[in-house]
């Protein structure tokens, strides 16, 4: 008995003692609320007898007993009241067999009441553990997307009472624990940064950690990424640049890519290349568009209390560009009611959200409006103004992003790569794979008929590129909207705007 309770718990116990007495065995609140039922042979019988545990459970409850024998039909129900701890109400045992019951059963009940209080008690506070575990599991990721989503306030003030309080400037990393468990990760993690680092078990990927650290100069044998890599042998590390805390969103697709680059070094640890985004450098006429391009959304009224206003729009159309499908998850919501708010922000904005050219001029329009550094002229009463009616070729074509493209796909040579206005060449060249991809609405089966190649052929250039580029292609947050208007920037150049 004692080992059963050792090693299996409450409910091995009670199929234990269902089998001593030849029927059903289980543990019922005060209110015949059923809490563990077993039967050792289950038959139809085993509703019923659960049924008149439940009875007997109420009226051993109204009569104040510690225990009772009850008689229905060919039936007897045994009840005893557990002992537990003074400001909780312990549970009841309840075993109902046929008559005549076996010789000796009221003893060994009485007997086995002991290890079933402590095995409750011990559950109890195991499920309790897991509520605050899980309670805290979500305020971190709440926090995580309050920074995401640019709300800063309200991200201090519920790290406020979690701990440790947010740093700033920041260093993000992403540790990808496939074949570990992610709380002993967790663990080691934060050991590893003396308690200074946020930890949040990514919602979108079930094997991801997300690290927020102070940053700073630090030796190189004491920063956490490499110090997780090296103690936890088989997990990989993407270590954003150093960011002040607003730009969390963007340091945490820095680690995503960085952790595509680390998957195939050996050191199994990458930190993002210094790199400009393309919202820094489109200056005060990016500002303008993108203003203009997602005011529709921003201006939106829902026509009802519980339908979704701007802000929460805004967020789902951010959630859904870096994680796709997956955006469920992060938001907690249902995939039908994601397709329903993607279609309401399709309409408001009148755009294709399935075609790739509408989401990367989406993508850069948000970055843009979570970059407020970014100036905006001053019209003559004070407020922003400038020349209505920019499109986004408009801004592809300004010097600086015609350079930022060049660096973008420098990595990949060539002459399209460099600047030069002729175009790729054969199938395998990885400026046509890249463009064929992204023309392909970055399917991998229609680019793999385009190519004339198999869809695992095409998987393994991608991966390939992927190292070369030092971007996340096949995996969200993709860099996919970047090369996109990198390739447009460098035809609207090439054709002479």
């Amino acid at each position: 008995m004692h080992g059963l309770a050792r090693s299996g718990g409450s409910q091995e116990l009670l199929r234990w003692v269902s089998g001593r007495a030849d029927g059903w065995a289980g543990l019922l609140d005060g209110d015949g609320t059923v809490l563990h039922g077993v039967a050792r042979v289950p038959d139809a019988a085993s509703a019923g007898s659960a049924v008149l545990a439940a009875d007997c459970a109420r009226e051993l409850s109204a009569l104040g007993a510690r225990s009772s024998s009850f008689d229905k039909g060919p039936h007897t129900a045994l009840l005893f009241a557990l002992d537990g701890p003074p400001d909780v109400t312990p549970p009841v045992l309840a075993v109902v067999g046929r008559r005549p019951l076996p010789d000796g059963l009221s003893t060994l009940l009485a007997d086995a009441a002991l290890p079933l209080a402590m095995c409750w008690a011990a559950e109890t506070v195991e499920r309790k553990r897991r509520r605050v575990d899980l309670a805290e599991s979500r305020g971190r990721e709440a926090v995580l997307h309050l920074l995401m989503t640019g709300q800063l306030s309200i991200a201090h003030q519920v790290a406020g009472a979690l701990k440790p309080s947010l740093p700033n400037p920041v260093r993000v990393c992403v540790v990808e624990c496939a074949g570990r468990d992610r709380d002993e990760v967790a663990r080691v993690c934060a050991e590893l940064s003396g308690g200074r680092s946020w930890i949040v078990r990514c919602p979108v990927y079930a094997h991801h950690l997300i690290l927020i650290a102070p940053a700073g100069p630090e030796p190189a044998d004491a920063r956490l990424g490499p110090r997780v890599a090296s103690v936890v042998d088989d997990c990989v590390v993407g270590i954003s640049e150093d960011v002040a805390l607003p730009d969390t969103a963007t340091a945490y697709r820095q680690a995503f890519h960085a952790l595509a680059v680390a998957r195939g070094l050996p050191e199994r640890v990458a930190r993002f290349g210094a790199a400009p985004g393309l919202a820094l450098v489109t200056g005060a006429e990016g500002a303008l568009w993108a203003d203009a391009l997602l005011a529709p959304l921003l201006a939106h009224l829902p026509r009802r209390s519980q339908d979704p206003g701007s802000q929460e729009l805004a967020a789902t159309l951010a959630s859904w560009l870096a994680f796709s499908s997956h955006a469920t998850e992060h938001l907690k919501i249902h995939r039908n009611t994601l397709s329903a708010r993607l279609r309401l922000i399709g309409e408001l904005l009148g755009l294709d959200l399935h075609k790739v050219a509408d989401q990367s001029a989406l993508d850069l329009a948000l970055c843009i409006r979570a970059t407020p550094a970014l100036p905006r002229p001053a019209g003559p009463g004070g407020g922003p103004s400038g020349p209505p009616g920019h499109s986004l070729d408009d801004i592809l074509l300004l010097p600086a992003v015609h350079s930022w493209a060049v660096q973008q796909l420098r990595p990949l040579g060539g002459a399209e790569a460099a600047g030069g206005t002729e175009k790729a060449g054969g199938t395998a060249d990885p400026c046509t794979t890249l463009r064929t991809w992204l023309e392909c609405e970055a399917q991998l089966g229609p680019a793999a008929d385009a190519l004339a190649i198999s869809v695992p052929g095409m998987r393994k250039r991608l991966t390939r590129l992927e190292t070369v580029l030092q971007r996340s292609l096949l995996r969200t947050p993709s860099a996919r909207y970047d090369l996109w208007l990198a390739f447009r920037a460098l035809d609207l150049a090439a054709d002479g705007g």
